[in-house]
């Protein structure tokens, strides 16, 4: 066996388009993070199945990072998380409510359900990272603009720069002021994930969907069909599993519900964004963003609306994994 030379080195983007011509160079290219992966046989939701696939084969695992999240903090603008469920170990921890005459919990379901899949235990994505709630709606589902732009801001206040993701399954008509807190918290160095909305219409006329440095997430079925209730258009940067999708519910410990929306959708996106942010050397949220359209799987939805990015949303966030 021959030998060959290898060498690691940090190199400005001019070097190594000088290395790359160098004839005497075989290979250029960047430092990846080698990991483990953990498996979970028989996960209780086809979500986590599928965004860990290339191909579809359902009922199979769900492989993930080991690290799974770990260190990162996904805030939830939502209803509000039931933070006492044992799935979450510990992990969801209340951050402040912008709903009056309310108890700091989740008095609809929706919140916990969405918290739930970013980072439950057993229906969670990213099963190490911690879940904050900060409620924005109330127990009927409804909140105002303004409480969900205090919302934005608390996190941007609150939250650690480089560690943090938000998840906004939550939409309205196009308000500036939300798009104008979006852009606060991109400029923050804080990723933006949100639904793309269930009116069946162009994701770019609602807000946050359509604000500038939001990530909107479309939502597929289970047979990689556009959900036909989804929003679409260029706004939504990819799909993710969004209908018949099962999590933790209010109520007692252990209480499950199965709901569709791109609601469910966005928050596998946000536990996918733990995952690369736990795991890789991600830092900014323009990188984070080009590596969730990077990694997707292309040209598997059918029924995509035109000028919708086809890309399904993938688990794994380093190139030697192919499942």
């Amino acid at each position: 066996m021959s030998s060959f030379q290898g060498f690691a080195s940090k190199l400005t983007a001019e070097q190594v388009d000088s290395l790359r011509k160098d004839n005497r160079v075989e290979l250029v290219e960047p430092q990846r993070i080698m990991e483990i992966a953990a498996i979970q046989p028989s996960p209780p939701s086809w979500g986590l199945t599928r965004i860990s696939q290339r191909t579809p084969s359902i009922p199979g695992p769900y492989v993930y990072p080991d690290s799974a999240g770990r260190d990162i903090d996904v805030w939830v603008i939502d209803t509000g998380i039931q933070t006492s469920h044992t799935d979450f170990e510990g992990r969801a921890i209340f951050g402040a409510s912008f709903v009056d005459g309310e108890a700091n919990t989740d008095l609809n379901g929706h919140g916990t359900h969405v918290a739930g899949t970013v980072a439950a235990r057993s229906y969670g994505v990213a099963k190490q990272a911690k879940v904050f709630a900060v409620k924005v709606l109330n127990a009927q589902g409804a909140g105002s603009n303004a409480g969900v732009i205090a919302g934005i801001q608390y996190v941007v206040q609150n939250a650690r720069r480089g560690r943090a993701v938000i998840n906004m399954s939550l939409g309205g008509g196009r308000s500036t002021a939300m798009d104008a807190a979006v852009a606060a918290a991109v400029a923050a160095n804080i990723p933006v994930i949100v639904a793309a909305g269930n009116s069946a219409r162009d994701a770019c006329d609602f807000s946050p969907a359509g604000a500038v440095g939001a990530f909107a997430v479309a939502a597929s079925d289970i047979t990689d069909t556009q959900a036909s209730f989804s929003n679409y258009g260029r706004c939504a940067k990819l799909y993710a599993p969004g209908v018949a999708i099962t999590s933790l519910w209010i109520g007692s410990d252990g209480v499950t519900r199965t709901i569709s929306g791109t609601s469910m959708a966005s928050p596998h996106a946000a536990g996918v964004a733990a995952l690369y942010m736990s795991a890789g050397t991600i830092n900014t949220v323009a990188a984070l963003y080009e590596a969730l359209v990077t990694s997707a799987t292309p040209d598997l939805i059918k029924q995509s609306s035109p000028n919708t990015p086809n890309r399904l949303l993938y688990s794994w966030p380093f190139s030697g994994h192919q499942n």
